[in-house]
């Protein structure tokens, strides 16, 4: 049993990063390696390619869910938005998905879990990177979480009961809310702080899926352990780039 285990292990493994290896450009690829990633106005319509291979995350977040999560959950909304966006006739091409979900309540339900799914999870591959040692931001971000939270270990421990504390399914969120300050919350289901709909609002910087696919495999009703790990895969260098873009 172990032996069959450790082989599908192994498979998903290189699957992804054969996945990665086709999907991705070498321009892309660069760009991710040097902590780049688009803003969240340029999360786009259509499932972009993962920005690491499917066991990168590991031990943190293993293969097989990072597959699943990404090429079932991830691309069902991704499916999903494409038909509501058909059916209630968005031009893509003059409506961002940022300014769509400010508008969000003038749509259909279709259109705000879908749009909500593929907006969310978009932001949720490019937070994360490779475990590293480097598990804390730096630079103004850090000075405006020590400013806003008193300190960044208070920091974590807010966020962290935000996940733990969501009941049924949804996310936590790090935004930059009204005076430029920086606010802590969650939202239910597949809704976001760019929605008008939403209680929670500001320019979105982190957000934690607290959804069980997204743990449950590995960690199963265990939602804190989950979300004490994770922060060992926050590419902080990605929040920080969305917190300049957010005070321009």
């Amino acid at each position: 049993m172990e032996t069959n285990a450790t082989n599908r292990r192994e498979f998903l493994k290189k699957a992804g990063m054969a996945g990665v290896a086709t999907g991705l450009s070498f321009t892309v690829l660069s760009s991710y390696a040097k902590g780049f990633a688009p803003l969240a106005a340029d999360i786009t319509y259509k499932q972009q390619p993962l920005p690491y291979a499917y066991n990168a995350l590991e031990p943190v977040i293993d293969a097989m869910t990072m597959e699943l999560h990404y090429s079932k959950h991830g691309a069902a909304y991704a499916k999903s938005l494409g038909e509501a966006v058909q059916a209630e006739t968005v031009d893509t091409n003059k409506v961002s998905l940022e300014a769509l979900l400010g508008n969000i309540s003038k749509y259909s339900t279709k259109m705000r879990n879908n749009a909500g799914g593929q907006f969310n999870h978009e932001m949720f591959w490019k937070s994360m990177a490779a475990p590293s040692s480097t598990t804390k931001p730096s630079g103004k971000l850090l000075q405006a979480i020590e400013k806003d939270f008193n300190s960044f270990d208070a920091f974590k421990t807010q966020f962290t009961d935000a996940g733990k504390n969501r009941f049924g399914s949804g996310w936590a969120w790090l935004v930059v809310g009204k005076d430029h300050k920086l606010v802590i919350g969650s939202t239910a289901n597949q809704d976001n702080p760019l929605m008008d709909v939403s209680d929670l609002k500001g320019k979105p910087l982190l957000g934690l899926d607290v959804w069980e696919h997204a743990y449950y495999l590995k960690y199963q009703n265990r939602r804190p352990d989950y979300i004490n790990a994770w922060w060992n895969v926050v590419n902080w260098n990605v929040i920080e780039e969305r917190f300049t873009a957010a005070h321009k």
